[in-house]
């Protein structure tokens, strides 16, 4: 069921107030001018004509339909079809003009009633000019003044309660849409996160182990058989982890996996020592639980800063990664390799994403050259 109002269209308001004039030209002009009265035939004519253009211009067919009214008072002393014209001007005027328009349109029909009365009762010679003779005419007349504005200032009302309905639902809509747009860059930004430290960490991994199985094979070629399959794990692994955040992004796939946590900080370590790094670890056992979203973020950022180690501290560089669990999860990466005078291209992400990373729950993280040498990472994510 249709619940809109029904309207007319645009055609069929034009042809509506053509129907309307036509109507009263036909009864008034045409009648008047049958009966013999060829001024009250034409002065009807002024009247309704103007009403043609009253949704577009209200305001000056009104003071048209008026001028026109007063000089019927000036040379005719009785009714005539013409004075239909002006309630309708009225209510044109109510329904389209600002508000002042309206009531002084009202005001003037007020006062269009008593004129019309007072030349109605000499016009029909009904006696004296009293308030008793007077009364009924004024009262009349008012009343269809009244009642025509009352229906223009309702419509005008009722428009504009809708249209401030309109709007708001714009407004809803479209802080909707915002919130919905911000969600997604949020959500594309912990993505972008996510790529970062597996790529990173996945190619570092690949890299250092590639490097160190072309020196090393042409001395012992059985060296590159056990640093192969680490660059095979590494990059199953890696390509695991893309393939669920790329997963993400696609309609109909809901990148569904375990999440990495405190307990695979350990295959870290150990991932590490098997590319060559000296790492000493102070890890609790057994990992205590936090939240998912804790430990994701603990293992990012011991992730992160040990392929910030094996990328920036150098050969021969030991690294300490410390791992608490308290009222708070508290993780320390601390290397003893080249610190702030490691080369950089300045254009990395990873102390960025973990500062993110730790913000995020409410967290800091500090890096950072170290006291005596090295650099260290430092963060602290409350529970």
């Amino acid at each position: 069921m249709d619940e809109h109002p029904w309207r007319l269209g645009p055609r069929a308001r034009l042809w509506f107030d053509r129907l309307l004039v036509g109507v009263v030209l036909v009864l008034g002009g045409v009648g008047h001018a049958a009966a013999g009265q060829p001024v009250a035939a034409l002065l009807t004519v002024v009247e309704a004509v103007p009403l043609l253009w009253r949704r577009r211009h209200p305001w000056p067919v009104f003071l048209a339909v008026a001028g026109a009214s007063v000089l019927q008072a000036a040379v005719e002393a009785e009714p005539i079809v013409g004075q239909l014209a002006f309630p309708v001007a009225v209510y044109s005027v109510a329904r389209w003009s600002p508000r002042w328009q309206s009531v002084t349109a009202l005001l003037v029909g007020y006062a269009g009633a008593v004129v019309a009365a007072v030349r109605w009762i000499l016009g029909f010679g009904a006696g004296e000019l009293t308030v008793a003779n007077l009364a009924p005419y004024t009262v009349t007349i008012s009343a269809i003044v009244t009642a025509a504005w009352a229906l223009g200032f309702a419509a005008q009302e009722r428009e504009r309660y809708v249209a401030s309905l309109v709007a708001r639902a714009e407004q809803a809509e479209r802080m909707a849409e915002r919130e919905v747009e911000l969600a997604a860059r949020d959500e594309r930004s912990r993505i972008a996160r996510e790529m970062h430290d597996v790529v990173a960490h996945g190619l570092s991994v690949i890299v250092i182990q590639a490097d160190g199985a072309r020196y090393a094979a042409a001395k012992d070629p059985g060296v590159a058989v056990g640093t192969l399959e680490t660059i095979s794990t590494t990059g199953r692994e890696a390509l695991t982890e893309m393939r669920r955040l790329l997963g993400l992004l696609r309609d109909g796939d809901t990148g569904v996996a375990p999440q990495p946590g405190l307990g695979d900080v350990r295959h870290l370590v150990d991932e590490a020592r098997a590319a060559g790094t000296r790492v000493e670890a102070d890890l609790p056992a057994p990992v205590p639980e936090v939240p998912d979203g804790v430990a994701l973020a603990a293992y990012r950022i011991v992730q992160e800063a040990l392929t910030n180690v094996r990328k920036h501290a150098g050969p021969g560089a030991t690294v300490r990664v410390r791992l608490a669990v308290g009222r708070a999860v508290e993780v320390e990466v601390r290397d003893d390799g080249r610190g702030a005078a490691a080369d950089t291209d300045g254009h990395g992400l990873g102390l960025v994403g973990m500062r993110e990373r730790a913000a995020v729950h409410g967290g800091t993280l500090e890096a950072g050259p170290a006291a005596g040498g090295g650099f260290a990472v430092s963060a602290r994510l409350p529970l």
